[in-house]
């Protein structure tokens, strides 16, 4: 299982420097972001979704999605990162910050008073979308929540949805 998820996540990691690559001069960095978060959640939802059929059991497909989002980061400040949750808000994978992996987070309110877990399960629940909202930032000095803008999409066939996001101070 676990090489499994090192192969994808490395596949993944290869992709990332080509993607966008076409036009991500012509964006702003924040846009530029956007667009490498789409793409790599994309991927990586039907990555997971192909080889999420041969873990028959809850436990091993949530420990095959733990190995698989736990090791990657990406953008050049190292703030990009896979989450995962149930379309029930049950989060499944979460590396920042990771005591809240495991746990229901369908009420947890951010700093401004959104429902950011509800959000971005609705928008997983309609396709997929952006959903804003505050999030502390990984490695930044303070413990004050930031802005963030995730893109989320369901991975086929599964109960779950898979995204990343962009910290607009980035």
């Amino acid at each position: 299982m676990k090489k499994v998820a090192v192969m994808l996540g490395l596949c993944l990691i290869i992709l990332l420097p080509l993607i966008g690559c076409s036009n991500t001069a012509a964006l702003s960095g924040l846009d530029s972001k956007k667009e490498t978060a789409v793409a790599v959640v994309h991927s990586a939802a039907v990555g997971l979704s192909g080889v999420m059929g041969n873990y028959k059991t809850e436990p091993d497909r949530v420990n095959f999605i733990r190995a698989y989002a736990d090791p990657v980061r990406f953008y050049t400040d190292q703030t990009g990162y896979f989450f995962v949750y149930t379309m029930d808000s049950l989060n499944v994978a979460l590396p920042n910050p990771k005591e809240l992996e495991g746990q229901n987070l369908y009420n947890h309110q951010d700093s401004k008073g959104n429902y950011p877990i509800r959000s971005l399960a609705a928008a997983a629940k309609n396709g997929g979308g952006f959903v804003e909202y505050y999030w502390i930032k990984p490695g930044a000095p303070s413990t004050e929540e930031q802005r963030k803008i995730s893109y989320v999409e369901p991975i086929p066939g599964t109960n779950y949805f898979i995204g990343t996001g962009v910290y607009a101070g980035n």
